[in-house]
């Protein structure tokens, strides 16, 4: 059975509120998964950027090899030196792609026995920089907000400024052309940018997307946003969004999460 979580309802003259929205798309998303056998704790996130300039995959591997940056912390009686370097770097001469871990020391605080005390921590965050067409494509293997702040380290080091690399759009055409080469594999599909007074997101959930016109008329009141659907060809259960934040659900296995990135979603993304 379909089902729609349609807000095109009115809400009395009031706009839908986050909080709502929220537990909306959580519950939806959540159902979605469930049906489609994803273990919840099976997901592999991650994001897509590009190189605003395009540099070969040796002047890349160069500009990152032995980079190393230790600084101190002390709090009180806490001493702790912070490193952040780039480790197990490797070039891939066929593939046009250069791998490597970002490795960063951060400083969280604890409460401890009455008190709030520092406590170092690791993250340590596969990345690839890969050449698809006449772009250089960059992969970050984390939640969306560490891994924006790890592409701008990135593009620090590589072009001693932010901004260096940006964030891949994904058009909500191409996303639509996705879902439309597959539609029986899109479980769940959102749409911002409405053109419904009050109203700021759609979304459609359920196995049958493809038998009902929903779908089509959602379409024409606003852009395609995010859509979760299942790869034939890997089986994977994958949400992409038009920001290019793509989060694998049934999967642990990070190497394989970039393996699927420079195949599918590496093509979505305009020059």
């Amino acid at each position: 059975m379909l089902v729609v979580s349609r807000l095109l309802k009115r809400i009395k003259g009031r706009k839908l509120n986050l909080v709502s929205l929220f537990c909306v798309r959580l519950f939806s998303i959540r159902a979605g998964y469930s049906r489609l056998g994803c273990h919840y704790r099976m997901v592999v996130a991650g994001k897509v950027f590009k190189l605003v300039e395009g540099l070969p995959p040796e002047e890349i591997a160069t500009r990152l090899k032995g980079f190393r940056n230790e600084e101190s912390f002390e709090e009180g009686d806490y001493k702790f030196t912070l490193i952040t370097e780039i480790v197990n770097l490797l070039t891939k001469p066929r593939e046009k792609t250069v791998m490597g871990v970002y490795s960063h020391d951060y400083v969280i605080r604890v409460f401890h026995r009455g008190k709030v005390v520092p406590l170092p921590r690791t993250i340590e965050a596969l990345f690839s920089f890969t050449h698809h067409g006449e772009q250089v494509l960059l992969t970050v293997v984390e939640k969306k907000r560490t891994a924006n702040f790890i592409a701008n380290k990135l593009s620090e080091i590589l072009f001693e400024k932010i901004g260096g690399i940006v964030e891949a759009r994904i058009p909500p055409e191409t996303l639509r052309d996705f879902h439309l080469k597959n539609p029986e594999d899109t479980k769940i599909t959102f749409f911002d940018n409405v053109d419904i007074p009050n109203v700021d997101k759609l979304s459609l959930y359920g196995p049958d997307l493809v038998n009902t016109s929903l779908f089509e008329d959602y379409c024409k009141r606003g852009d395609l946003w995010y859509i979760v659907a299942r790869s034939r060809e890997y089986g994977y259960v994958v949400g992409i969004t038009r920001d290019a934040s793509i989060t694998i659900f049934n999967l642990t296995d990070k190497t394989k999460y970039i393996e699927y990135i420079i195949k599918e979603i590496h093509p979505l993304i305009p020059e």
